[in-house]
């Protein structure tokens, strides 16, 4: 039914199909680099997102530790000073009245500046002190009312009194950064203060890769780095440092040396899933497709085949109705010696239309393992003698020769002789059919270790590399064109190669195209 079907499609329908379910293939594995890349170039941005939040972060409480530093110190001595060298006091005030309850309304919001001097030794700088000023905020409430009487009432009331501590640590901060800038880097920060913010920002946004880092000033690398920092474009990143500074020279570079390690491994679940099920339905469709192939070179092979056994058959069988019309014929029946040859023709096309029957059974059962080959010990090279002479005859016939050359001093193997003197028989056929001029073919021996080899060589057509790989295929024969010049079915080294499997021995073969062809065969030897 395959063979039909087969046979019976258009070779242009089929080339399509295969060439649309290609294509389609092709689309689902672009569809799915892509989707990888995209999913990659997503994460590497998201990547970078994180990085930068993570770096700004260090920079602000790099900067806001430092002053935060000072400041703690420097309030201190200010809530501790009693009396300030100088206070100002200003006020401002404004009246609502309301004439319905004969009220009058008086707020006041006063600022009391006082002005301090602070000593600057904790500071490496040349000034002799620091200016330092405490404001403090105080708002009032007053209401005038007019009593039954006409005399008037007033009532007072504080509505809040704090310090402005906001705006005392801003001026502060200002004063400050203009100080410390004219510090040395690392005297302002250290590499394992870097080090512990960073670990500590990137593991919480559950960044696990490794890095390294530099502060440089000027595009200059300064001291304050970790120990293995190099400056990678593709994975570095930089922030600027103490932004407050008028004039700030410092960045902080990061080297992510396992951006790309923890980009890849984001993706790599699905991505390998997504990868396992494309390059299943690629092996899927590659088999699918090769097993097509092979159905059609098989359902051709088989045609070939069927057109040899009918051109095989045809001669034999019309030879036999020739000399069975010949027998009907009185002048022969009464000529013994006509009639001999005439059954003797009969009896060898018989013979050989039997010989190609069996061929095909013995393949078929050494398929199904259905052969048993009885097996016992025989000298090899006395087996190659009894085939030389199968075919001897036909070797002189046409002006040729087969030589020994043994070698090997150990010769006994477990065989079955009658299927082994075929193999041989069937490597010698094939040396003398594809022999263009008169056969010549030289036999040698020798042995490998516990092995026999057996090489036949022959001066014949040779064959080409890719028809050596196929050789051994059931009803495969090489074509030249539509024709096959040299008769057979295309089982001879199919039924050698069984039989030599079946003895678990090997067979290979060196040939070469218009020069010729070795067979070699290795078998065990009996110990």
């Amino acid at each position: 039914m395959l063979k039909s079907y087969f046979c019976g499609m258009n070779k242009k329908l089929f080339v399509l199909l295969i060439a649309l379910m290609s294509l389609s293939l092709l689309g689902i594995v672009f569809v799915q680099g892509y989707w990888i890349s995209n999913a990659y170039q997503t994460k590497q941005e998201q990547f970078t997102i994180n990085v930068r939040q993570v770096l700004l972060s260090v920079a602000k409480k790099v900067q806001l530790k430092e002053i935060e530093a000072y400041y703690q110190v420097y309030s201190a001595y200010v809530d501790s000073i009693e009396v300030p060298d100088n206070v100002t006091f200003t006020e401002l005030a404004y009246k609502i009245q309301n004439k319905s309850t004969n009220e009058t309304y008086l707020f006041t919001d006063g600022i009391l500046e006082q002005d301090y001097k602070l000593s600057s030794g904790l500071l490496d700088n040349e000034l002799d002190s620091i200016q330092f000023k405490k404001l403090t905020n105080r708002k009032t409430k007053t209401v005038i009312s007019e009593g039954l009487d006409g005399a008037s009432k007033t009532e007072s009331k504080v509505e809040s009194f704090s310090r402005l501590k906001d705006y005392e640590r801003n001026q502060f901060e200002n004063f400050i950064s203009e100080v410390v800038a004219l510090s040395p880097i690392y005297k302002r920060v250290d590499a394992d203060e870097i080090n512990e913010l960073l670990r500590k920002e990137l593991d919480e946004r559950g960044l696990k890769s490794d890095f390294e880092f530099a502060i440089y000033s000027n595009n200059l690398e300064t001291k304050v780095r970790s120990k293995n920092f190099k400056l990678k474009p593709e994975s570095t990143y930089v922030v600027p440092l103490f932004v407050s500074d008028k004039n700030s020279q410092f960045d902080l570079y990061v080297d992510f040396s396992g951006k790309r390690k923890l980009v890849l491994s984001s993706i790599l679940g699905m991505a390998i899933l997504s990868l396992v099920f494309t390059a299943v339905i690629v092996l899927a469709y590659a088999s699918a497709i090769s097993q097509i192939y092979k159905q059609r070179q098989i359902s051709q092979i088989k045609t070939d085949f069927i057109n040899n056994m009918t051109h095989e058959f045809k001669t034999p069988i019309a030879t036999i109705n020739l000399a069975l019309d010949s027998l009907k014929n009185p002048k022969v029946k009464d000529n013994r010696e006509f009639l001999e040859r005439y059954l003797g023709m009969i009896r060898d096309e018989n013979k050989r239309m039997h010989m190609q029957v069996e061929n095909v059974l013995r393949i078929s059962k050494l398929e199904k393992n259905e052969l048993n080959l009885s097996k016992e010990a025989i000298d090899l090279q006395e087996i190659t003698l009894e085939a030389i002479n199968h075919v001897s005859l036909i070797v002189e016939d046409r002006g040729g020769y087969v030589k020994t050359h043994f070698g090997a001093m150990k010769t006994t193997v477990l065989a079955n002789k009658s299927h082994l003197t075929n193999v041989i028989v069937n490597i010698l056929d094939n040396a003398i059919k594809y022999s263009n001029n008169e056969p010549k073919i030289d036999i040698y021996s020798e042995n490998v270790k516990n092995s026999i080899i057996l090489k036949i060589r022959d001066q014949g057509q040779g064959m080409s590399k890719a028809v050596m790989k196929r050789i051994f295929e059931k009803f495969y024969r090489e074509h030249t064109g539509d024709i096959h010049n040299v008769k057979g079915h295309g089982l001879g080294l199919a039924y050698v190669k069984s039989i030599l499997d079946d003895h678990d021995a090997e067979i290979y073969v060196e040939s070469e195209k218009d020069k010729g062809s070795t067979f070699i065969l290795k078998l065990h030897l009996i110990t």
